[in-house]
């Protein structure tokens, strides 16, 4: 029986992901997944982990219903704002194939957080007219890369840590690969591969394409510092996509929304 044994969301793009018992998901995916994102201060590009890999140590917390936003860093006082929805706006680019409007979250979190990476960056929020996707097959997005939800399996990453340990490698835990859910109980290793429909509650999630991975996941969530070359070195022996690249769990449109929690049961599609 597969179950839900993990969810996350990441209020800010490229920054540290929250935990949760449960969460509701919308057509874009769960509420305040990637609805913020660092820019930078001249041309408004987004920041990732692949050249910014501080990233990973803001800490983002969405409260008061998505009023206030608190970050938190090593080394630095705790910083909460007042999140604007309607504002100024800045354009922004996200991996140079989609431009669009950002609302820019004020003076306060651009300084906190240009100290924090060491290098100038505004925070922008997406605003109340976002309207993006890739393409009615991915789904609408807010500011995720592709599809409104990356899931993985515990079976999955079992495999791939038995096979980085032969190699005389390191383990690598879960949070590399930053999903919004972990399954337990799939049918062995990377059965996710096969199953076109997960079905949670009354919510209905479809399969859209394998999850191609980058150098994100050679990065340590809690030092946000490189650490390669695992995983990406032994997934390169026997995950590669006949597109190129190497793949880890699924990515997954919104065909149902609804509320999901931690150990509900799934029902599978294949």
């Amino acid at each position: 029986m597969a179950t839900v044994s993990a969810l996350a969301y990441y209020p800010v793009k490229g920054c540290a992901g929250v935990s949760v018992p449960g969460f509701e998901i919308t057509a874009t995916g769960p509420v305040h997944d990637r609805v913020f994102m660092f820019v930078s201060a001249g041309e408004g590009v987004f920041r990732s982990q692949r050249r910014t890999p501080r990233l990973a140590l803001v800490r983002p917390e969405v409260v008061h219903e998505g009023a206030k936003l608190t970050l938190a860093a090593p080394g630095v006082a705790e910083l909460t704002i007042d999140v604007v929805t309607d504002g100024p706006r800045r354009r922004v680019d996200v991996h140079g194939v989609w431009q669009g409007d950002g609302v820019d979250q004020g003076e306060d979190v651009a300084g906190w957080a240009s100290e924090v990476l060491g290098e100038p960056v505004r925070l922008v929020r997406v605003p109340a007219d976002h309207d993006r996707s890739v393409d009615e097959r991915h789904g609408p997005i807010t500011f995720t890369d592709s599809t409104p939800l990356h899931l993985t399996s515990l079976a999955s990453l079992d495999e791939l840590n038995a096979r980085i340990l032969e190699r005389g490698g390191d383990a690598v835990p879960m949070e590399r690969f930053r999903p919004n859910i972990v399954v337990a109980g799939l049918d062995g290793p990377f059965a996710e591969d096969a199953v076109r429909g997960y079905g949670i509650g009354g919510v209905a999630l479809r399969w859209v394409k394998p999850d191609v991975r980058c150098a994100v996941t050679m990065v340590d969530q809690v030092s946000g510092s490189p650490s390669g070359p695992e995983p990406l070195r032994t997934l390169a022996t026997f995950r590669r996509e006949p597109a190129g690249g190497v793949s880890f769990g699924v990515k997954l449109a919104v065909d149902r929304p609804g509320r999901i929690a931690v150990g509900d049961e799934i029902v599978l599609s294949e």
